[in-house]
């Protein structure tokens, strides 16, 4: 390969890359900028969040100071009422039992209030989107190019700008997560309501309904079990983002993990990860489960 660049001109050998001294003026640029925008507005973004500290920290504390039976009975209570499933409900209480056993129930409340936050907040975010998309191609051909950036950048690179403007804490982990997990919110609240029969559409008009009388009554109803695989995936990736937003302050279980790997124990990250693992099932088996319901409910009513 040497002897054929030595005979060709260096241009075709050496990629013509932008000089070293025009990047650094670039990204000096760029970051001066931001830093500038964070010392000119970071009070004010600080208020804006502030509801958000206070929404995580009344969760976490409910959770962490609440007698333990007494979230186990709700927990469980929630997941037989999602799933109507007597295997899931009694492998929710088997779970949590055997995570108390090991000494990991304070950390799993803390990340289930996080992710209880995060999913909430995605939730609010998404769902609208996700109507403006089905509603809009033009506006699905502007957010889409933003979801295929959101799911493919490293994990990681969220939390760089995420903590230049809100340091170090909950409340710019949970911006992270909910930034790295929104996007299957959005993408499936405008799959589920652009996959609605056009003759059920036909119908709604034909009886005088309004746009938005055709989005609550028809649309939602009819999509909200693929809306359901959307919280789904959306509870997922917020369990896989906890981890890593736990290197800017988010403490939990995904903390542990990270002390384990700094300090190479192994018992101790297979234990966290264990945790993690066995709320991401609960979460997922009854999510479906629940999906599954309301198909069934709709077919019935709409078959």
């Amino acid at each position: 390969m040497a002897s054929i660049c030595s005979v060709l001109p260096a241009l075709l050998c050496k990629f013509p890359a932008i000089d070293d001294g025009t990047i650094r003026l670039a990204r000096k640029t760029i970051d001066d900028g931001f830093k500038g925008f964070v010392r000119s507005y970071g009070d004010a973004i600080d208020t804006v969040v502030q509801p958000l500290q206070w929404f995580l920290n009344y969760l976490e504390g409910a959770f962490v100071a609440s007698p333990w039976i007494l979230v186990l009975i709700v927990m469980v209570a929630v997941v037989y009422y999602g799933s109507r499933n007597i295997n899931i409900t009694i492998g929710t209480a088997l779970s949590m039992i055997a995570i108390g056993l090991v000494g990991l129930w304070n950390d799993t409340m803390i990340t289930l209030a996080m992710v209880t936050v995060c999913t909430l907040i995605s939730i609010l975010i998404g769902i609208p989107i996700g109507i403006l998309m089905a509603r809009s191609d033009r506006v699905q051909a502007i957010v889409n190019p933003v979801l295929d950036v959101m799911q493919t950048m490293p994990s990681f690179v969220y939390l760089i700008p995420v903590v230049m403007i809100f340091g170090i804490g909950k409340v710019p982990g949970l911006i992270a997560v909910v930034i790295y997990a929104v996007p299957p919110m959005i993408r499936l609240t405008n799959l589920g309501i652009r996959l609605v029969d056009q003759e059920v559409l036909e119908a709604a008009d034909a009886f005088g309904s309004s746009a938005w009388q055709k989005l609550k009554n028809v649309q939602m109803p009819l999509a909200l079990p693929t809306i359901m695989a959307g919280i789904n995936q959306t509870i997922m990736m917020s369990l896989a983002m906890v981890v890593v937003a736990s290197m800017i302050g988010v403490g939990g279980l995904g903390k542990n993990v990270l002390q384990a790997i700094a300090n190479q124990f192994f018992t101790v990250g297979f234990l966290n990860g264990f945790a993690l693992v066995g709320i991401a099932i609960i979460f997922d088996r009854t999510s479906q489960a629940f999906g599954r319901r309301l198909q069934k409910h709709s077919e019935v009513i709409h078959g």
